[in-house]
Order: structure tokens, then C-alpha cells, then sequence
């Protein structure tokens, strides 16, 4: 067989792996820096139970931008993570085919076809010996990684990946993890109006089986204060626990100081994050927390005057977050801009916003950017012609988000009135939009 019929055949063979370099997780530029920054942030925590995924998503993230040393490493250190957690007599186990498959296809990007063949070999060795329960199913083990992995990719990813942990609890229902990640894919966190009761009862129990998770316990949370129920009393008791943990974005933080600010005060959700702050004050995830406190506030009405100290707080640690996530910062450069044009510093933030024009982001990120460009232009400059231009530009990125919606919504908004001479050419836009 020739060289090229064998790195063929081989390539055939590695298709047909499951792994994070054929579950189809195709994504660019910003978001990879995101996602890179968002792993990151998880933390080293000792008997963290999805640490190895993490590195292994964490390799696949750096291998596409290009860092191949950066990959190797981190998916060694998952293959170690995964045998520490486990605990097993045998070093081996299912959990380690998605990681020897993620190597297989390092090895034969690099050109080492020997190594890729030697890791091929090992995932078969490892399903032979370790079958799926289910002979028409995968193996559970990788089901659960799937699913996780999948969880990172937004929110239109998550009914899959509940799907994947349901039917990997089926088969081995003896994995909590799995149980709280499966509900935790049936939640969406921004949406809790429409919480079916069903979900808030999986919340419940699961909560009862993983009580160490107060993530999941801030979750909940807030679902039952969105339907209604005094939770005040409760937040406090939790922000205690949720403080003595490590600092991960699995400490369950995030989604106390949301539940903080819209249940108890924006005023008492800053001196929530300055006392995590206080206790770790190198935390870089930390000072981003803090930050989104400091900007809620400044653009809330229902908290009393703002004064200029907490202002200059926003400032410094807006630029301060900016300077510890260098590439997944355009949402803090973009409110920095809104918290200087709220406070009269409109050069400040016309110069920030001709910075990021300039920038190469990617479809999302340039969406985003021409929305609160053009609400910025209407709303602090008045040039209402050119704040449609953008708001014609954000939409016209085929790109189903929030903010495109918004800007549509807004384009309509001025059609219907029928007071602007761009109503005509708004009219045609939207004719022709791609919806």
C-alpha cells in the first residue's frame, strides 16, 4: 500500500472517532478566545469531576489556534486527571477513548502517522474491552463527554446535550455529576419566566443529590425567586458557602450575584463581589464578576444616585479585566464605552468604538459591536441616519442572536412611525432581509 493510501485509509479510520475533532464544533476567532478564557476560569480545583474534559475541550480550543505544544501538554493532562478522578485498579478505562482519539488526530495533523496509528490502536483496544452497555448506543462514558462538551457551545447546543446525558444516566445511573449537568442542560439561566414545573422539580432533586454543587443551588435559586418565592434569607446563607470555596466559575458566584442583583439590590451584589474580591484579590474571574456588578449599577435606576467613586470603580476595573482577557474582552470594551458616555466622557468612548471598527472580529462579535454602535450613536450623539445605517449592519449579519433581533425590532419600530426620510429605504431592507 502506498503512503498516500495509508494516510487515507488512516484519516477514514479517525473520521469515524468520537471526539472533539469530529463532533462538529466549528467556531472562529473571538469565540475560540472566549471559550479558551471561559475553560480557564473552571479552575484546577482537586476533585473537580469534569476536570479532564475541560483539558481535553481546553487542547482541541488551543490546537485550533494554533498552539499544538499548548495541546499536547493539555491533553496529557487530562488523560492524568481522568485516571486521578476514576481511581480505578487499571490506569485504563471508556473515559480515555474521546482523549487517545483527540491525540490520534494531533499526531496525524503533525504528520506523525506512526503516533496517530499507535493512539487509533488504543481507542480500539479500549472498546473492545469496555463495550457500551447498549449495542446500538455509544458507550455512556462518552456520551457524558459529549454532552458537557457540547454545553459550551451556547444555548442551541443544550437539548442535544440533554439528550446525550439522559442516555448516558440510562445505562450507568449511578454518575451524579451526570444527573446535575443533565438538568443543568435543560435550564436556561436567562429565562427562568419559563421554567416548567417538571424542570424545577429535577432542580430539587438533583440538588438533594449533589449538595455540594451550589452552582446548581444558586440556579435554583433563582428559579424559585422567579416564580414568585422570598429568597432573600436563603442568598445571604449561600453567599457564606459560595465564599468559602476555591475561586471557579463552577463556584456557583455567577449565578448568586445575578440573583443578588435582581432580588435583592445591584448595591448589595457590589459588596458581595468585593468581599470575594477581598479574599482573593488576584482572581482575574473575580474582577470580571465585579466588573458586570459595577456596570449593572451604573445603568440602573432603581438604586439612588450614583456617586463618583463608583463610577471610577467601574472605569478602573472594566480597563483592569480588559488587560487580563486581551482577546474575549469586546462585551467589557464595549460597556466601558457606555459607562464613559454615561458619565459625560463621550471622547473616551468614541475612541473606544473606533478602535473595535477597526478590529477583525467575527460575525458574532461584529454584530454585537454595530448594534451598541448604533444605540450609541442615536443616544449620545443623535445621528439618528447613521445609527440606522448600523442597526441595518448588525442585522444584516445572518447570525440568529438576541441583538440582531433587537436591531430588526428597532429598524420597524421607526418604519411604523413613518417620521424619518430613511423610512422608504428601511422599508426595502427589511423587504429583503434574510430572516
Amino acid at each position: 500500500m502506498s503512503a498516500v493510501q495509508t494516510e487515507t485509509t488512516l484519516k477514514a479510520k479517525l473520521e469515524a472517532l468520537q471526539c472533539h475533532f469530529t463532533w462538529d464544533l466549528k467556531t472562529t476567532g473571538y469565540t475560540l478566545f472566549r471559550l479558551r478564557d471561559n475553560l480557564e476560569d473552571i479552575g484546577t480545583e482537586e476533585g473537580n469531576s469534569w476536570l479532564g474534559h475541560t483539558y481535553n475541550l481546553e487542547g482541541y480550543i488551543h490546537y485550533q489556534l494554533g498552539s499544538i505544544d499548548k495541546a499536547r501538554s493539555l491533553f496529557s493532562r487530562a488523560a492524568e486527571a481522568f485516571r486521578q478522578m476514576r481511581n480505578t485498579v487499571s490506569d485504563e478505562g471508556p473515559w480515555l477513548v474521546v482523549n487517545y482519539g483527540n491525540k490520534a488526530w494531533l499526531h496525524f495533523h503533525q504528520g506523525e502517522q506512526a503516533e496517530s496509528q499507535a493512539c487509533l490502536s488504543k481507542v480500539e483496544e479500549l472498546m473492545k474491552e469496555y463495550p457500551s452497555p447498549s449495542q446500538d448506543e455509544l458507550h455512556p462514558e462518552i456520551y457524558a463527554e459529549k454532552a458537557w462538551t457540547l454545553m459550551k457551545f451556547g444555548p442551541d447546543k443544550k437539548l442535544l446535550a440533554a439528550d446525550y446525558f439522559q442516555r448516558a444516566i440510562r445505562m450507568q445511573p449511578d454518575m451524579v455529576e451526570w444527573q446535575t449537568s443533565h438538568v443543568l442542560a435543560l435550564v436556561n439561566p436567562f429565562n427562568h419566566s419559563n421554567l416548567r414545573d417538571d424542570i424545577l422539580e429535577k432542580m430539587k432533586i438533583a440538588k438533594e443529590h449533589d449538595p455540594e454543587n451550589l452552582y446548581l443551588a444558586a440556579l435554583y435559586l433563582e428559579a424559585r425567586a422567579k416564580k414568585g418565592e422570598q429568597i432573600e434569607g436563603e442568598a445571604r446563607e449561600l453567599a457564606i458557602r459560595v465564599l468559602r470555596k476555591p475561586v471557579s466559575s463552577y463556584s456557583g458566584i455567577e449565578p448568586l450575584l445575578r440573583v443578588y442583583r435582581v432580588y435583592l439590590s445591584n448595591n448589595e451584589a457590589i459588596d458581595l463581589a468585593e468581599e470575594a474580591l477581598e479574599r482573593h484579590p488576584d482572581e482575574r474571574y473575580l474582577k470580571r464578576r465585579a466588573a458586570i456588578c459595577y456596570e449593572k449599577r451604573i445603568f440602573s435606576d432603581s438604586d439612588g444616585p450614583l456617586e463618583n467613586s463608583m463610577i471610577d470603580r467601574a472605569i478602573s476595573l472594566h480597563k483592569e479585566v480588559i488587560s487580563l482577557y486581551p482577546d474575549s474582552s469586546l462585551k467589557r470594551k464595549i460597556y466601558l464605552a457606555s459607562i464613559y458616555a454615561r458619565s459625560n466622557h463621550s471622547q473616551e468612548a468614541d475612541q473606544i468604538y473606533e478602535e473595535l471598527l477597526q478590529s477583525d472580529l467575527d460575525p458574532g462579535g461584529t454584530q454585537m459591536l454595530y448594534n451598541y454602535y448604533a444605540k450609541h450613536l442615536h443616544f449620545i450623539h443623535q445621528r439618528m441616519h447613521e445609527s440606522i445605517k448600523y442597526h441595518m449592519r448588525a442585522a444584516a449579519i445572518p447570525q440568529q442572536s438576541f441583538l440582531r433581533e433587537n436591531s430588526i425590532s428597532i429598524l420597524r419600530r421607526i418604519r411604523d412611525r413613518n417620521r424619518n426620510r430613511m423610512c422608504g429605504e428601511i422599508e426595502e431592507f427589511l423587504a429583503n432581509l434574510q430572516l
